[in-house]
């Protein structure tokens, strides 16, 4: 085919030189113009007949194949599989073209191996076997001996040798090879386990007091990660010692939508006590627990008489206190807070008392995780709370201060 359009080329007036130019840019362009042309109906065609079914079928494997991209992937061996077949066409360069073609096909099939590899991870973590037995770890043991094999087989095909004798070659080099490039492979395996496992990503906020680090991951070498700290300043880890040691990551903060807020406040335990018939009324007009301390009053009420309980000390029978109310108002408080994530986790419980008096703690998240706002709506929360506290009969506990030791002596403050 190329010696008749090149003689066809001559007999219409041209030199032989241009003519053999002209034949070869010819051929090239149309088989670059069938690759493409092939790759289009693959993709236009094929991908798009092969998604029709995966969505009209009614198993999962298929729609996770189809997610995972392995039917995309195949669809890149189609241009390929075209050159490889016209390569004789590009007579002294024949066997380079051929070779490159086998190069990208086995590349392609590699990378269609691993979708399909991450595919059948997916499937099986659909089965309840796998919260027990996980088999993660073993299909990326399977991805580096099948990356290692490709390899191998790319250098063998480019070199144009046996691929045994490049294996002996190897074996014979290991020692050499383990003790000059020690840290380099200690870096690429720590780079396949944090990749492999999603253990950081690139903007993820981690903590490592080791190295003090505290801040974002800004980048991701082969042997180190690099971290902007909250200071402005560069820490830069081993990326080996991420897997040797252990780090805070705080992407699941990030991606849940809230962050957390657990802080607690010290009750003086001496200023507890039940409520009196005045103290109800008075918290009946706060606007929070209005009908709460209506509804208690009436469900107390209705306990005592029915076990027919004495009630002329609060002692006997049910009665509210004003530490419960005071938990009561605050979960209250908190629920009608725009700026408190309703959908996680919502505490208001006491902690062991100690020396201290008794900690009430807010457990609690805000579904603002920007770090200027969460503290804001922190300190607007608390600022309401420990001001409402002496409303409710209560004393906030602390140690004393020098006013204090004045003020028992008879001293003043200074102005």
């Amino acid at each position: 085919m190329v010696e008749q359009m090149r003689t066809f080329l001559i007999e219409r007036g041209l030199a032989e030189q241009p003519a053999e130019y002209l034949t070869w840019l010819a051929i090239s362009c149309s088989v670059l113009i069938l690759a493409w042309l092939t790759n289009f109906l693959a993709k236009r065609f094929l991908l798009a007949g092969v998604s029709y079914f995966v969505k009209k079928s009614k198993t999962k494997w298929d729609d996770t194949l189809a997610q995972q991209k392995v039917f995309v992937r195949l669809s890149h061996l189609a241009p390929a599989l075209v050159i490889s077949y016209c390569a004789p066409l590009f007579g002294p360069i024949a066997g380079i073209i051929q070779r490159l073609s086998m190069v990208y096909l086995i590349l392609v099939g590699l990378l269609v191996v691993y979708a399909f590899l991450n595919a059948l991870v997916e499937i099986y973590r659909t089965y309840d076997v796998s919260r027990q037995k996980p088999i993660k770890g073993y299909i990326q043991v399977v991805k580096i001996f099948i990356a290692v094999f490709v390899g191998i087989m790319v250098v063998a095909i480019v070199a144009k040798q046996p691929v045994w004798p490049i294996l002996t070659g190897l074996g014979a080099m290991t020692a050499v090879l383990l003790f000059v490039f020690k840290d380099s492979i200690l870096g690429l395996v720590a780079s396949v386990q944090l990749s492999g496992n999603n253990m950081i990503q690139i903007g993820d906020w981690i903590e490592m007091p080791k190295y003090g680090a505290d801040g974002d991951v800004v980048d991701i070498t082969l042997h180190t990660v690099k971290i902007q700290n909250w200071d402005k300043t560069i820490s830069s880890i081993p990326a080996y010692a991420l897997i040797s040691d252990s780090f805070k990551n705080w992407r699941g903060m990030s991606d849940s939508g809230g962050r957390r807020i657990k802080r607690a406040f010290n009750i003086d335990m001496t200023s507890i006590s039940f409520c009196t018939t005045e103290m109800l009324a008075r918290f009946e007009n706060f606007q929070l627990i209005s009908e709460y301390v209506i509804s208690k009053r009436e469900e107390v009420a209705a306990f005592n008489r029915e076990h027919e309980i004495e009630t002329s000390q609060l002692v006997n029978g049910r009665s509210l206190t004003n530490i419960g109310t005071l938990r009561a108002y605050i979960v209250a408080y908190l629920r009608q807070h725009p700026k408190i994530h309703d959908n996680m986790t919502f505490l208001v419980r006491q902690l062991p008392p100690g020396q201290y008096g008794l900690p009430l703690e807010i457990y609690v998240f805000s579904n603002d995780q920007e770090w200027a706002g969460y503290e804001a709506i922190q300190a607007d929360i608390f600022d309401h709370i420990l001001a409402v506290i002496p409303m409710f009969d209560l004393r906030l506990f602390q140690n004393p201060t020098g006013a204090d030791f004045r003020g028992l002596t008879g001293g003043t403050d200074r102005k």
